[in-house]
């Protein structure tokens, strides 16, 4: 029976070819979606990129560099996790190790004679070790000796002939911003060739440890096995002797190695969950949308099958069988273009930064077979969805909605339609004024979904009323075929809602999605320009710049208030403790002494000067997310994972541009992996020339060749271009999910116009021009673009205005002109096009011959 089935959809499907294209079509596409974000999460499990400087180790032992999270993603912390140093003597003695060899790493830059500054190949850092590591990368020494003294270092090759020099040559090394003068000894190759992720750097271990500034401390243990000792056997005894202790075995080395590995790990691993299941729901309402529109254009033919003798069930199973026939098709083709879509993702995300360019994809067949499952869940439930009233009806009735829509919409699609309208609003613009924190901005944006679901349902009369208003507007020129345009949009508006909700869900979205970046990152910008109050900002183009630099820079005559700023993330828990739940902050370490001098973090509760110790100022955001008030703790892990309880002293607005975590200066500084800060702030005194202080600053730190000093607009144009680069990755996949609904756009405006042949050759018979014809199709596109534009522009303002309550406390949304009218012209371009090309097709036959010819 299921065989015959299977065989009668065939048949059905190779006949009406031109039906189910646009099932296909739209299959076919969210195929290559899931595929893509499939692709990308299991690329966040496997990928990675050769190890360099740990080729020789057969293991390597490091920190754990997450915080464990049950039934989710575990959370990486921004900051190197280290070890202690005591525990390379705990892991010699571990039967089978025949070594252990500490690494730490220490950001240097190479100063030439000329002042020019190098790092690493291609922008990569350049990394300091002690002498005894070289061994966990299997370096040789081409030439010269390895150092012995405090003064004397030896270079990768690749880095010493970037530089120029040669075993006996002078060189200036700057670790943080203060440079000093070491003697090459030699010159050190990797087994394996140069290296392309970094330079190496090798003085003696003492000075090692003494330029981290945390003697008692490593970043990683290289281990090697004893003959006959296996890798496997060997990670679990470690494992058993070092509880807590994280063992790296073959390709994942290099994720304690590269510590961007494991972030763009997890960044890859939470962005293809949240994306793809977003991007699931869209696709599997497009499909359903779209199966409906097909079953409903097939109304006669289901009617005469029912008039012969087919019962409902019947005709449900064919259209399942039909749906999983097509659904079959365009999911299994779909997984080819979502490989190459996946590759263009990583791509994009590589030259924005978010990835490194060298982290490789990994494909298997475990996305594509979950792809094609998805899909073939997404089109079975829409063609049952689709199918379930068309088999119900009676034949009399199902011939009577073949010629003439049905006047009503059943009952329990207008009451739903009708309450989703107020819920969404209430979600809108009542609920950012109650909710604390970051649950104003969640609830903001889910109203738009809530009110796209409300104009899918309640399309047909929402598009009638608005044909009844606009029609004899847009198309008040157009005499006979304008009103032809308006007619046929009310008498077919249930066809014209189903093909136009597409459209509205893209307007939407569109609006929702970008608009809701734009105002975020106005706001971010706003409140930094805001915010800095200093004449100047000292950076650094190496790692940082050295907390003595401070030093320095208050003793320049002029300088009434020097602020050093380091910065990181935090993760924070709150909640009960049966479910905690985490947030990452942006987080910055400041001095309150004086900071109202250089930065203004618009303080709405407490004093930013008790910011010491123990304690910590919250941003209005983050302090309602975590509900805590003004002498709460607050249970923070700072950059590296230390755990820290802090005492809430100050809640400020400016959290957006300046983080949403602040605390003291040393809190943060020690717990980062370079120990550097980020910039200083520096205040002129009252009096004081500020164009002339400028010139004395840049003189009293001439001599550090990685510093330099930059006005106020300088820097905050600066972190204007960081935040934009940024909220690039958002655009991206925006730009995949409005890709989507551009295609399930244009695949049913163009099936539901291509079935009106037969309408086009009754007209034509009776006396229109196909100029005529044409004239009424552009009225009806006028319409139909129109409508979409208002009724999805309408959906997105309550969105937009709740955001910007909850993240600004105002009402209005950062709305580039330019953007919306792209919105617009898109969807203008994209509606006229299908409409006109498709009816131009339909158009095609002799009026005689396309009246006789079957739906």
């Amino acid at each position: 029976m299921k065989r015959r089935m299977l065989a009668l959809a065939w048949s059905t499907v190779r006949g009406r070819k031109g039906g189910f294209v646009a099932a296909f079509v739209a299959v076919l596409s969210g195929s290559a979606v899931i595929t893509a974000c499939g692709i990308l999460l299991e690329s966040s499990e496997r990928s990675g990129v050769p190890t360099e400087r740990y080729r020789a180790a057969d293991l390597v032992v490091g920190a754990r560099q997450a915080l464990p999270v049950d039934d989710d993603v575990d959370p990486r912390f921004r900051e190197r996790a280290t070890l202690p140093a005591q525990l390379v003597g705990d892991l010699a003695r571990v039967p089978g190790v025949r070594a252990a060899i500490p690494d730490v790493n220490v950001p240097v830059s190479l100063v030439t004679a000329d002042g020019e500054v190098l790092a690493g190949p291609d922008r990569a850092p350049a990394l300091g070790h002690g002498w005894k590591s070289a061994v966990l990368g299997a370096f040789t020494t081409t030439a010269g000796r390895a150092p012995a003294r405090p003064d004397e270092v030896v270079l990768d090759s690749a880095l010493a002939q970037r530089a120029g020099v040669a075993v006996g040559a002078s060189i200036r090394l700057a670790v943080g911003s203060a440079p000093s003068t070491y003697r090459v000894t030699g010159i050190a190759t990797p087994r394996g060739g140069d290296l392309a992720r970094q330079s190496a750097v090798f003085v003696t271990d003492d000075r090692a440890r003494e330029l981290t500034g945390q003697p008692d401390r490593v970043d990683a243990i290289g281990v090697l096995a004893a003959p006959g000792v296996g890798t496997d056997e060997l990670a679990r005894a470690i494992e058993a002797a070092a509880p807590g202790v994280t063992v790296y075995t073959g390709r994942s080395r290099s994720e304690v190695e590269f510590p961007d590995i494991g972030s763009t790990r997890s960044f890859l691993s939470e962005l293809s969950l949240a994306f793809g299941g977003s991007m699931v729901l869209v696709i599997m309402v497009v499909v359903a949308s779209t199966l409906a529109l097909s079953v409903r254009q097939r109304l006669r033919e289901l009617a005469l099958l029912r008039a012969i003798g087919a019962t409902p069930k019947q005709v449900l199973g064919m259209i399942a069988a039909e749906t999983m026939v097509v659904g079959a098709l365009g999911a299994v083709l779909g997984v080819i273009p979502g490989i190459g879509l996946s590759f263009l993702i990583r791509e994009t995300f590589a030259r924005l930064g978010a990835v490194p360019a060298d982290f490789a994809l990994s494909i298997s067949p475990l996305p594509l077979l979950v792809a094609v499952v998805l899909c073939l869940i997404g089109a079975r439930l829409g063609g049952w969805i689709a199918a379930r009233r068309a088999a119900k009806l009676k034949p009399v009735d199902a011939l009577g909605e073949a010629a003439l829509e049905p006047p009503k919409l059943g009952w329990f699609r207008v009451t739903v339609g009708v309450l989703l309208i107020p819920a969404a609003l209430a979600m809108a613009l009542v609920l950012p004024l109650r909710l604390p924190g970051e649950g104003a901005v969640e609830s903001a944006a889910f109203s738009a979904f809530l009110l796209v679901l409300a104009v899918a349902l309640l399309g047909p009369r929402l598009l009638g009323g608005a044909v009844t208003v606009l029609g004899p507007w847009l198309n008040r020129r157009s005499g006979v075929s304008g009103f032809l345009a308006s007619a046929n949009a009310h008498a077919n508006s249930r066809r014209l809602a189903a093909a136009t909700t597409p459209l509205i869900m893209g307007i939407t979205l569109a609006a929702g999605q970008l608009f809701s970046g734009t105002t975020a990152s106005a706001a971010a910008q706003d409140q930094a320009a805001d915010g800095l109050r200093a004449d100047y900002v000292v950076t650094s183009s190496s790692a940082g710049v050295s907390p003595e630099v401070a030093d320095v820079l208050r003793t320049v005559p002029g300088v009434s208030a020097v602020t050093p700023v380091v910065r990181t993330q935090t993760l924070a828990t709150f909640g009960s403790r049966d479910s905690p739940q985490l947030r990452a902050y942006p987080a910055q370490g400041v001095v309150g002494d004086r900071l109202g001098e250089t930065m203004d973090l618009a303080v709405l509760d407490g004093d930013i000067a008790e910011l010491r110790g123990n304690t910590v100022a919250l941003s209005r955001i983050a302090a309602g997310t975590l509900q805590v008030a003004l002498g709460d703790t607050v249970e923070l892990h700072l950059g590296d994972g230390t755990p820290i309880e802090p005492t809430v002293v100050a809640l400020y607005e400016r959290g957006l541009g300046l983080g949403d975590v602040t605390l003291p200066h040393d809190v943060v500084l020690d717990h980062t992996t370079d120990r550097l800060d980020f910039a200083m702030l520096v205040a002129a005194a009252a009096g004081t020339d500020v164009g002339a202080l400028g010139d004395t600053l840049r003189a009293a730190v001439r001599h550090l060749p990685t510093v330099s000093v930059d006005d106020r607009e300088s820097f905050v144009a600066a972190q204007h271009d960081e935040v934009a680069g940024e909220s690039a990755v958002g655009l991206v996949l925006n730009a995949v999910l409005l890709g989507y609904l551009a295609i399930a756009v244009v695949n049913t405006l163009v099936m539901a116009t291509a079935a009106r042949f037969r309408e086009f050759a009754l007209l034509q018979l009776v006396g229109a021009t196909r100029g005529q014809v044409r004239a009424m199709m552009r009225g009806e596109t006028r319409i139909i673009v129109v409508a979409a534009v208002l009724l999805g522009t309408l959906a997105a303002i309550p969105s937009l205005i709740g955001t910007s309550l909850g993240l600004t406390r105002t009402v209005l949304p950062s709305v580039p002109p330019l953007t919306y009218l792209g919105i617009v012209a898109v969807a203008a371009l994209l509606g006229r096009a299908a409409v006109m090309t498709s009816a131009r097709i339909a158009m095609r036959a002799q009026p005689v011959d396309a009246i006789g010819v079957r739906e």
